[in-house]
């Protein structure tokens, strides 16, 4: 008769990237009993590299055991469990490099791949824990006079502070959800989307319409400045500010000379990469591009006005505000795809941040222009499968902070 193993993991990070570690416990799937336990502190990692590491771990310990047994991985990392089930995309090289080892191991089509709550998933997350506090690692095998850590008596079952950072789970690193954050009936993950305008520029100064058939003007001095502000503000997220928001792991920006030198700033502040996405980019103003709104009027008498309160109007060659509206959906949408569980900073522009926004509310087009987008400024929206998104932040200013 074939064996069955259960491997348990998980692994935090403490910021974020930060001091970070994993565990794994495998156990004997008819009876429980402890085979073997794994935990080892990785240095500065993400979190997610962190679960990616106890879940490699958890499966060399369970295959040295019986490389024939039949397994089921348990984590508390929705992310991680999709990823392998092949339900969602893996798309930073760490955590690509990680899956491979997965793959390299098993296959993930032979495995059980089973999601459970933070408070099911003590023993994996005290080593973990255990890892990051000694900052050493652990191993035992057939550990069945006793558990490696010592038993916890707080209600998750973890001993030490978790390094975990599921909002407003027991044991959590991550500071509960806030008084009057979006209600919510289930423990689901959101992604988090931080929206960033990019800076002033010389357009934004004369008030024209700059929009995305032209890749300039670029920030000015002042713009600059403003975006090394953003760059501040974003960097807390996580920390002093927002906490039970992760900090960021990614970062996208649309293709304008303004956006990416925003994006830029913001990246070298972050230690990340920037993605250059075309979605995020700012309305096409067709033929009012580089005009005021009183050289627009003058030429086209009235449609200025429709463009902004009716949400449907499309300037000679242009977008309407709901076109701009339509690929935002389509951002949103394949951000949820990806995985959730993290934070993605997106660097983009006034009509297109009005844009997510009220799709995110679920508010006619002809409203978005009532929302103030300011240079620089910072808006979070959390996004979930049901579509009952959280607008948790709207236009921020990022200086004087």
């Amino acid at each position: 008769m074939t064996r069955r193993l259960v491997v348990e993991a998980d692994g935090g990070s403490r910021g974020n990237p930060g001091p970070a570690g994993y565990g794994a416990v495998v156990l004997d799937g008819d009876t429980g009993r402890v085979l073997a336990e794994r935990a080892d502190f990785l240095g500065v990692a993400s979190n997610n590299v962190a679960e990616y590491s106890g879940l490699v771990a958890g499966l060399k310990a369970a295959l040295a055991i019986d490389p024939a047994a039949r397994l089921e991985v348990r984590m508390d990392s929705q992310l991680v469990i999709e990823q392998m089930r092949g339900a969602w995309k893996i798309k930073h090289a760490d955590m690509r490099r990680l899956a491979d080892e997965v793959h390299a191991l098993v296959d993930p089509t032979d495995v059980t791949w089973t999601w459970v709550p933070r408070a099911q998933n003590a023993a994996a997350d005290r080593l973990a824990n255990l890892a990051m506090d000694r900052e050493s690692g652990l191993v035992t095998d057939d550990a069945s006079t006793g558990p490696l850590t010592p038993p916890s008596t707080d209600p998750a079952g973890s001993g030490t502070q978790s390094a975990t950072t599921g909002a407003g789970d027991p044991g959590s690193g991550r500071a509960p959800r806030p008084s009057g954050a979006g209600v919510r009936f289930d423990e689901e993950k959101p992604v988090t989307v931080v929206l960033v305008r990019h800076g002033q520029t010389a357009m934004t100064v004369s008030r024209g319409y700059s929009g995305s058939s032209e890749p300039g003007p670029p920030l000015d001095e002042h713009g600059q400045q403003q975006a090394r502000a953003a760059a501040v503000l974003v960097d807390r997220i996580g920390h002093d500010l927002w906490g039970d928001i992760e900090y960021p792991s990614e970062i996208i920006a649309s293709p304008m000379v303004r956006t990416q030198q925003t994006a830029g700033i913001i990246a070298e502040r972050l230690k990340l990469p920037v993605e250059t996405v075309d979605l995020v980019k700012e309305a096409d103003f067709g033929e009012w591009q580089g005009l005021t709104a009183e050289q627009i009027e003058e030429r086209w008498p009235g449609e200025l006005e429709p463009w902004h309160t009716r949400g449907d109007v499309r300037p000679p060659g242009g977008e309407s505000i709901a076109d701009v509206g339509v690929r935002l959906q389509q951002v949103f949408d394949d951000l949820l795809a990806e995985g959730r569980g993290r934070t993605v900073v997106v660097v983009s522009h006034a009509v297109a941040i009005r844009a997510a926004l009220g799709v995110a509310m679920g508010a006619q087009p002809g409203s978005w222009s009532q929302l103030r987008v300011a240079p620089a400024s910072v808006s979070i929206v959390r996004l979930f499968a049901d579509k009952r998104h959280e607008i948790a932040v709207v236009g921020v200013p990022s200086e004087g902070w």
